[in-house]
């Protein structure tokens, strides 16, 4: 049997909290929070338009701690969830300062009913036994579907558009990783016809999932936007339209769940393309939203981490799809609707996508060295 090494590692863990009416007490909270963010905002705007300089997050937490020993409502979230708020704010305009020029925004106010979360870190929760957490001075219990091993860093209550409170906990532990397996190397390209082309001539449909219920979403945003505004009957179509989307959404994170497990059992190195989902976004739109490549390589590379495999990213400028991948010919263009082409040079027929991912392969293993790829694969063997 071969010997594992160790090391730190980081793992998220989401839990249901069971309806209860005492719930009512963590939504106060996510609402109470909201107004604090709401006010740290003004508090950025307001001393920006008299100094002309950028609120520190030390200031903003120190006046923000005198401002809740006056007002009992700021009090019910904990102080931990209040510095985790201005970090969160400072972080964002640090980003905001770093690549506006590349159209990032500043953070702006939102709406009370509609703020998702709060967040306590080192103290304000405490673990009972069996599948009990207490928060502040209520105790709620939680589906437990999985233990929970490991020494817990972080505890957010996230509110659903629907109402249902989850509990994502962040948890520090050792893992074992796996070992190398199968010591193939795989590249992929992203099509719109074909969710993904594999370099070993297979392809992957995307099953559109937003596509196949269209119709009931429309049919639910008609339902919607024909209520009166307040009553509870536009709520409860609201809450109807808003299940529709999660429905979407679950089905569509499992579907990429499933594959990314597939993928990387079969492969230890998966090269992709870099994309620019923004300019496919303006071109495409829906069609880009419905295939979701964004969420799909985070979760890939999650559990490629998981797993020890590696992920490598080609330029996006690289020519994949017009240069030949058995003599490197680079055509001059490459119209869009041609699927299939011949090369010039050593009259190839290529198919479009399955050339592309060859070259994403060619690229993408060039760049791992050789001593690179043995240490990968005997780095566990110790």
């Amino acid at each position: 049997m071969p010997s594992l090494w160790y090391n730190t590692s980081m793992k998220t863990l989401k839990f249901k909290l069971y309806h209860h009416k005492r719930n009512r007490y963590l939504k106060r909270m996510i609402n109470a929070s909201g107004v604090i963010y709401n006010h740290c905002i003004a508090l950025h705007k307001r001393y920006y338009r008299m100094w002309g300089k950028h609120l520190s997050c030390a200031k903003l937490q120190s006046h923000i701690a005198k401002l809740r020993k006056c007002n009992p409502f700021w009090q019910t979230v904990g102080s931990q969830a209040v510095q985790d708020i201005c970090q969160r704010i400072e972080k964002a305009y640090q980003l905001f300062f770093k690549h506006n020029k590349k159209g990032v925004r500043p953070p702006g106010f939102k709406k009370v009913k509609k703020y998702k979360s709060f967040t306590l870190k080192q103290a304000g929760y405490k673990f009972l036994c069996g599948n009990r957490v207490k928060i502040g001075s209520k105790v709620y219990q939680f589906w437990k579907s999985r233990e929970i091993e490991g020494t817990v860093k972080t505890l957010t209550i996230k509110r659903t558009p629907l109402g249902e409170l989850f509990m994502v906990i962040v948890i520090e532990g050792n893992k074992p990783e796996a070992k190398f397996t199968t010591g193939k190397i795989a590249g992929f390209d992203f099509g719109l016809r074909t969710f993904l082309t594999c370099s070993d001539s297979t392809t992957i449909e995307s099953p559109q999932f937003f596509k196949q219920s269209l119709n009931a979403i429309k049919k639910a945003s008609r339902q919607h936007s024909k209520k009166l505004k307040g009553s509870v009957n536009r709520e409860q179509a609201r809450k109807n339209l808003v299940r529709r989307y999660e429905d979407i959404s679950n089905r569509r994170r499992d579907w990429f769940w499933k594959l990314a497990h597939e993928l990387t059992d079969k492969f230890d190195v998966l090269c992709f393309e870099s994309l620019n989902l923004k300019g496919m976004h303006r071109f495409w739109g829906r069609k880009i939203s419905d295939l979701a490549f964004g969420e799909f390589l985070q979760i890939l590379e999650w559990i490629a981490k998981k797993k020890n495999r590696q992920i490598v990213f080609i330029d996006q400028w690289y020519p994949s799809t017009k240069t030949c991948s058995s003599c490197g010919h680079i055509l001059e263009s490459l119209d869009l609707s041609i699927r299939r082409w011949r090369c010039p040079s050593c009259q190839s027929e290529n198919d479009r996508d399955g050339n592309a991912s060859l070259n994403i392969k060619r690229v993408g293993s060039s760049t791992l060295g050789v001593g690179d790829v043995r240490q990968s694969q005997t780095a566990i063997s110790v």
